[in-house]
């Protein structure tokens, strides 16, 4: 507890100096922005900041960049009460009853109600994150080249159990993305893999390119094929922000519910924000309506509250697989892998022992960016509702120039400029056909350490492939993958999963 304390005050003394107050501001307002803006999202935001954050020291670029990861869940239920338009997808199950509390007259509750619940699930997140990253990074310690491996499929498994739609289109995500991963010139051999005799991909594919590409360009092209009448905005005035005696005490469980069903969703292998959303959504379904309290879907205050406790609890504990195991569980997490690499930082247990001011001012920055946002959004309604009315026509075209200067920069290159047009209309196309990205990115990042990690652990045993089920933490692993994979595909389970992920 003691250690705690004394972490945490060397946390506040770097969160709190002036540039990094700044930019914690900076990402939290920009993280609000687009979520309050639909067709955007953070990860599409995060991967054109990319660039910039490479000309900020490593603790403040990712201070930035995690503001702008939760900032977008406020942001996003914003949106989604207004217009029932979401900008980020965790906040989509958030307008199912937010929006028909805005048509009754109840917007400032709805609206207050997502603040306060992701006010209080970003507060205990954070706390989790705080209690539980150091153990686990105590743990990771005794982790070899084989558990590492065996961690890492599991937590492709899990990517794919968390991914909305079909298993096998996940699966088959995550497979290309380790083939992508590959591309380029073998580190032990010095041959080139892949390349197609072009030099340009010698070096690899620019993990920069191809995530502006797919969730950036993809994103624009695919608002680009919706009519601007299909974004319906509610005009309305918001009066009386604070809830009711009434609303408080309904409310209240769905806040402890939803924070620690996100909680635990956030830390474990392919969770997150989005999965979470939804879980907590239909677990509030499930709960008994009382007398006089509307049907979830019409209305019913614990259909916000819920579901936006659960987000923002997991936006801030799947950090905690990236700090103490270096494992991304996320898309979001897998973009901070790319800026920790950018800065020659290697994400994992390493990361409290050789830099423990990074670590600690990013989890303190989270508290008062949480403060930040609760006394910044409410306030902002007003501002938000004009901006939700601004056509998409006038925003595309800076952010398509945007992603193509951050593109070239990176290398200087024109042909990272080809290969981010050309991933974009491939991440349109992923979109046409329900193929959710996120797995590609996850198995782009993690398939080349897992490469690297087979490779120690048949040097460690001679060969011997064995190794990976003999040593009893990695056969541990792989048996609970193992075992994840076979309960996702028992029909009862399936039906099950398939039922959270709909939005009525």
């Amino acid at each position: 507890m003691l250690d705690m304390i004394a972490n945490l005050s060397m946390g506040l003394g770097v969160a709190l100096t002036p540039m990094n107050l700044l930019l914690a501001l900076t990402g939290c307002l920009l993280g609000t922005l687009i979520g309050v803006l639909p067709g955007i999202g953070p990860v599409a935001t995060i991967a054109m900041l990319l660039p910039v954050s490479y000309a900020l020291p490593p603790v403040a670029a990712l201070i930035m960049l995690a503001g702008i990861y939760y900032g977008a869940q406020y942001g996003g239920s914003t949106a989604a009460i207004l217009a029932r338009s979401p900008g980020d997808t965790s906040s989509a199950v958030t307008g199912i009853d937010g929006f028909q509390m805005a048509l009754q007259g109840r917007t400032g509750p709805a609206l207050a109600a997502a603040g306060l619940g992701s006010f209080f699930a970003g507060c205990v997140g954070t706390l989790v994150l705080a209690a539980f990253a150091p153990a686990l990074a105590e743990l990771a310690f005794q982790f070899g080249p084989a558990e590492y491996f065996s961690l890492m499929v599991l937590g492709l498994i899990g990517a794919v159990v968390m991914a909305s739609g079909s298993l096998i289109k996940a699966i088959s995500m995550i497979v290309l993305g380790i083939l992508l991963g590959l591309v380029g010139t073998d580190v032990n051999s010095g041959v080139a893999r892949f390349a197609f005799g072009m030099p340009e991909l010698d070096g690899g594919i620019g993990f920069v390119a191809l995530a502006m590409g797919v969730f950036g360009y993809g994103e624009i092209l695919n608002n680009l094929a919706h009519a601007p009448q299909e974004r319906d905005v509610l005009a309305t005035k918001v009066r009386g922000l604070w809830p009711s005696r009434q609303d408080l005490k309904a409310m209240a469980p769905a806040v402890v519910r939803g924070t620690l069903l996100g909680s635990m969703l956030g830390i474990l292998p392919g969770g997150g924000a989005v999965p979470a959303s939804y879980a907590a959504y239909a677990q509030e379904k499930r709960v008994k309506v009382r007398d006089g309290e509307v049907e979830l879907g019409k209305g019913n205050i614990r259909g916000v509250a819920g579901p936006e406790s659960a987000n923002n609890a997991a936006a801030q504990t799947s950090f905690i697989a990236l700090l103490a195991l270096g494992i991304p569980t996320t898309a979001v997490m897998a973009l901070l892998v790319g800026a920790m690499t950018l800065h020659n930082l290697d994400p994992g247990p390493q990361i409290m022992g050789n830099n423990p001011g990074l670590f600690w001012g990013l989890v303190v920055s989270m508290w008062i960016g949480n403060g930040m946002l609760v006394v910044l959004n409410l306030p902002l309604v007003g501002l938000w509702i004009k901006l939700l009315a601004v056509p998409y026509r006038w925003l595309f075209p800076a952010m398509v120039l945007w992603c193509a200067l951050g593109a070239y920069v990176m290398h200087s290159s024109t042909f990272d400029v080809w290969l981010l047009a050309g991933f974009g209309f491939v991440g349109y196309v992923f979109n046409k056909l329900d193929m959710e990205p996120t797995p590609l990115l996850l198995g782009f990042v993690l398939g080349p350490t897992m490469e690297e990690y087979v490779r120690r652990a048949l040097l460690f045993s001679r060969g011997d492939w064995s190794i990976f089920v003999s040593r009893p933490l990695s056969a541990g692993l792989l048996l609970s993958g193992g075992v994840l994979l076979v309960l996702v595909l028992l029909p009862s389970v399936k039906a099950k999963r398939e039922e959270t992920f709909v939005e009525d």
